[in-house]
């Protein structure tokens, strides 16, 4: 059963990796997000100014028209009172002014013929009192104002927006001039309130709908920006992938066909040069294949000759003049040499060429080492550990040749005795071949396998072509195997090769594919 920790560890992973996947790594999503908020902030901003724009213009029209129709109220009804009505006639134009168009609630307030304050009301919005008025109103509404030049009446309008109840309110008051009862009204905002309320809703929705449409807006210019970009990208893999034919179709003059044009400028330079570089190749392969073939028909005649004359040194009849005997040596061992180097160049060739084969059998892997070392006379040099019955399926003419090239380099570099061992596992075949000489240089490692590479410029002539190790590794590469070089820890230098013990499949053609196109997406 899976414990409570490991149900919160494994959240915590799904949360992260959900996170992660949220990281602005997309431009796709950096442009919807950057469009989102630009649009989202012009939104809300145009929203709120309309809003505010909008509000005010609602309540100051109704401000206006209420105060306007409780002045002319408080003229024609409370103005025509006398100067100590009764609270009767108070009540009466009290209920006349609420009459009005505009529907708000009256108060009147006078003081009687015994100097007591009497009060008269509309009876409307739970019945408007005095306590409903702010105080600061009231005190500014029983101010006497001195009569100026400027300020032509001693008693003015004066009104204060209210919240009662979560209710919005107006209250105005003002006094008769001439010492007449002071009125106060209270309107009722709230259907004001609910309309700014339903602008608020239709603003919040306008803004909404914006964003969906700048997130629209946003991810078709996304499309429209990114589509070439990827299809760039399409075309610089293939690039990669060595179709040096691929092309962009360019249309416009943006900053983006710019760029198509100069992928296309690049990749056809690139094309032209690495044709050039494939030509002059060709055509050094094709020099190095015929000089060989030309240099074999003289090479045999010679070839020929030398190998009378070296019978007739081994023979010691005489026939040869001692004198010259050094130069008939000489003429033997570099025509064997001459004759070493031109068959490498061959091999190198058919290699370059892509024409070498593989003609595989099965073989004992020990017999076919002892084979090698038996036909060069090394078996004395040579100590080899490695088991009867380890079968594998390669190319024994390959084979020998790897092994020769291994063990001579090691014989004559390293020093005898040199240890062959084998090992061998389900899939592939190792045989490692070590020596107990000084090993190799680390600068010279890498370039061991190189053609012609000499470790040392002092020694520019040396016994053998300079391509032997190159040839080992060419005959590994066609097997699908692989040779490495390296300095053992207890001295001297360890050359492993590595086979597949059944490389049958490197030697099937591989089918063309179908449909196969070298031109790159328009852009």
């Amino acid at each position: 059963m899976t414990r409570p920790q490991d149900k919160l560890r494994g959240w915590a992973a799904a949360r992260k990796a959900i996170l992660a996947g949220l990281r602005f790594t997309s431009l796709r999503l950096r442009l919807v997000v950057v469009f989102g908020l630009v649009a989202l902030t012009a939104a809300v901003s145009a929203s709120g100014i309309a809003y505010w724009l909008n509000r005010e213009a609602v309540l100051t029209r109704t401000q206006d028209a209420v105060l306007r129709d409780f002045q002319q109220e408080m003229q024609n009804r409370a103005g025509v009172l006398p100067a100590h009505p009764t609270q009767g006639e108070l009540q009466h134009a009290a209920g006349q002014m609420a009459a009005s168009s505009q529907r708000f609630s009256v108060l009147l307030v006078a003081d009687d013929e015994s100097g007591r304050t009497v009060v008269g009301n509309s009876g409307a919005l739970n019945t408007f009192s005095l306590a409903d008025v702010p105080k600061s109103l009231r005190t500014a509404v029983g101010k006497r104002q001195a009569v100026t030049s400027s300020n032509k009446d001693p008693y003015h309008l004066y009104w204060q927006r209210i919240i009662d109840g979560d209710k919005p309110y107006l209250v105005a008051g003002t006094k008769v001039i001439g010492g007449g009862p002071a009125g106060y009204m209270l309107k009722s905002l709230e259907p004001e309130e609910k309309d700014l309320n339903s602008l608020a809703w239709s603003l919040g929705i306008a803004t909404g709908l914006a964003l969906i449409g700048s997130a629209l807006l946003a991810q078709a210019a996304a499309t429209t920006v990114l589509k070439p970009v990827h299809r760039l990208g399409i075309a610089a893999r293939r690039l990669g992938e060595g179709k040096l034919d691929t092309r962009l179709r360019v249309s416009g003059t943006d900053e983006l066909a710019d760029l198509s044009r100069t992928f296309n400028h690049t990749a056809e330079a690139l094309e032209k040069r690495v044709a050039d570089m494939s030509a002059r190749d060709e055509a050094s392969r094709r020099f190095v294949a015929d000089m060989s073939h030309e240099l074999r028909t003289p090479l045999t005649a010679i070839t020929a000759v030398t190998e009378i004359l070296e019978e007739e040194l081994d023979a010691e009849t005489g026939s040869i003049d001692p004198m010259i005997e050094p130069a008939v040596k000489l003429v033997v061992s570099e025509t064997r040499r001459l004759n070493s180097l031109v068959e490498n160049l061959m091999e190198v060739t058919r290699f370059d060429a892509g024409t070498a084969r593989l003609v595989l059998d099965n073989v004992d892997i020990a017999d076919q080492i002892t084979a090698c070392i038996d036909a060069r006379a090394w078996l004395d040099a040579v100590d080899l550990d490695a088991e009867r019955g380890i079968m594998s399926l390669l190319d024994p003419r390959r084979l020998d040749v790897i092994l020769a090239n291994l063990i001579g380099n090691a014989l004559k570099h390293g020093g005898s005795p040199v240890r062959v061992s084998v090992r061998a596992s389900d899939t592939d075949l190792l045989i490692e071949v070590q020596d107990h000489g000084p090993g190799i240089p680390e600068d010279v490692l890498p370039h061991v396998f190189d053609r012609f590479y000499k470790a040392s410029a002092s020694r520019p002539r040396s016994e053998g072509s300079g391509l032997g190790l190159s040839i080992a590794l060419e005959n590994a590469h066609i097997h699908g195997g692989e040779i490495t070089a390296a300095n053992s820890p207890k001295g001297g230098a360890v050359f492993t090769l590595r086979l597949p013990r059944d490389p049958s499949a490197l030697t099937e053609k591989p089918a063309e594919p179908d449909g196969a196109t070298s031109d790159g997406e328009g852009a």
